[in-house]
């Protein structure tokens, strides 16, 4: 039978995503109602600026009072859609106290301190659900959590941020360099006015914490994810990487290893094969590769930001939230059983790329390849190339076989101290292969 009383819901932050719920809530309530089996009725709407016309929405319904909205009692649901960790952290575990489940799209927060959220909510019994935190629209979180759960996945790769896959394939299909294509991201609205969270790859480590520790049910924090951004990444290195039948993407990489004791979370750019799935995501669209045991693997593919794919998201959870509620049951919580350690970077086992200035004489190549052997790297290829304005120098580009990251980065450290090597122009792994 259909309940009659409404679930309450309050929102936190009515910005593009907030808006985008509120508006998706009124446009589809009949939907809503008849898929959760009671109506749902937004109950408030907590802003920073309650002067702000906000279309579509009751004013009597805003408030500047976010944590009273939160303490209310009759609230069922509280949507977080505000960001950071403060206040947005003690908002979150106050509504638990006061017996309102919880839907959150707050990356930072969750890679950050998670764990406290998951605590709470188990102590007072609550759900918490994060679906539009890791990839926007594309249902990620809940396949992992719930599909996957009878399997073990081994590996999760892709791309999660679409600013700075925006970026890099515009560097790479129109040969932009990297501020042209930055300022290009920012007029089509892909870009923030401080871009730094996303081409720092800030953003995508967070990500790839919260994938990370429900993928091989452990704790990972911001802080054991392994981070580069695209700054660096210059037309040369996309040059260098289509000669090799290759492109450029900012991955997050998570991995079981191989003895199964230990797990590793890493952000960079890295040049991938162009018949690799991944290499062919363009514009400011995500994809990710979940591998597993008995699976094998699994792509997920879509628009990774922007109002409405973050507000489908949401208003998922919200369903999945709600139903819960209405059966006196809660959804799957945290699930941390392995405690597998985070191991660091050096490590994992990958490829590098490396392109050297060289002095362009005999015997340097010689002694290249003596700093590789003493490191314990075996060298794949090597290209040489004098240059044309006759200065003495050559490019040497070397792309190694696996190894670990910790001999790779000793070796480029020895290579810098040759008095052949007059510089390193540009450090690059290899995935993908």
């Amino acid at each position: 039978m259909m309940r009659t009383r409404p679930l309450k819901v309050a929102l936190l932050g009515c910005g593009v995503v907030g808006s985008e719920v509120a508006r998706i809530m009124a446009t589809h309530a009949d939907d809503l109602t008849a898929r959760i089996g009671a109506p749902v009725e937004l109950a408030g709407v907590a802003v920073r600026r309650p002067s702000k016309v906000r279309e579509g929405i009751d004013p009597a319904l805003i408030t500047t009072d976010a944590t009273a909205l939160v303490k209310r009692g009759d609230i069922d649901v509280v949507v977080e859609v505000i960001g950071g960790i403060e206040p947005a952290r003690t908002l979150i575990t106050t509504a638990f106290e006061h017996g309102a489940s919880v839907v959150s799209a707050n990356k930072a927060l969750l890679a950050e301190d998670g764990t406290t959220l998951y605590e709470a909510a188990e102590r007072h019994g609550r759900d918490l659900y994060f679906e539009a935190a890791v990839a926007g629209a594309i249902p990620l979180i809940r396949p992992l959590r719930e599909s996957l759960a009878g399997d073990k996945v081994n590996r999760v790769l892709g791309i999660v941020n679409g600013t700075t896959n925006f970026i890099l394939d515009r560097m790479d299909s129109a040969g932009s360099g990297y501020s042209e294509a930055l300022d290009e991201a920012t007029a089509l609205g892909y870009a923030e006015a401080d871009p730094t969270a996303d081409v720092e790859g800030f953003d995508a480590a967070a990500k790839a914490a919260i994938l990370a520790g429900i993928a091989f049910h452990t704790r990972v924090r911001l802080d054991d994810v392994h981070r580069e951004g695209i700054t660096e990444v210059t037309s040369a290195d996309l040059a260098s990487a289509k000669q090799m039948g290759c492109t450029v993407k900012l991955l997050a990489i998570c991995e079981r290893a191989a003895d199964g004791r230990s797990v590793t979370a890493r952000v960079h750019p890295a040049m991938i094969p162009l018949s690799h799935p991944l290499a062919s995501v363009r514009e400011a669209y995500n994809a990710v590769f979940v591998e597993a045991d008995a699976a094998g693997r699994l792509m997920f593919y879509g628009p990774g930001a922007g109002g409405s794919p973050t507000a489908s998201a949401v208003l998922g959870d919200l369903v999945a939230v709600c139903r819960n509620r209405l059966n006196g049951a809660t959804g799957p919580g945290e699930s941390a059983y392995t405690g597998l350690p985070v191991s660091g970077m050096g490590e994992v086992v990958t490829r590098y790329h490396i392109s050297l200035d060289v002095a362009d004489k005999p015997g340097v190549l010689a002694q290249v390849a003596t700093v590789f052997a003493e490191h314990g790297v075996s060298i794949d290829t090597v290209r040489q190339k004098g240059r044309q304005d006759g200065d003495g120098e050559a490019s040497l580009v070397v792309v190694t076989h696996r190894a670990p990251d910790a001999a790779l980065s000793g070796t480029v450290e020895a290579l810098r101290k040759l008095d052949t090597v007059r510089g390193v122009a540009s450090i690059m792994r290899v995935e993908g292969e």
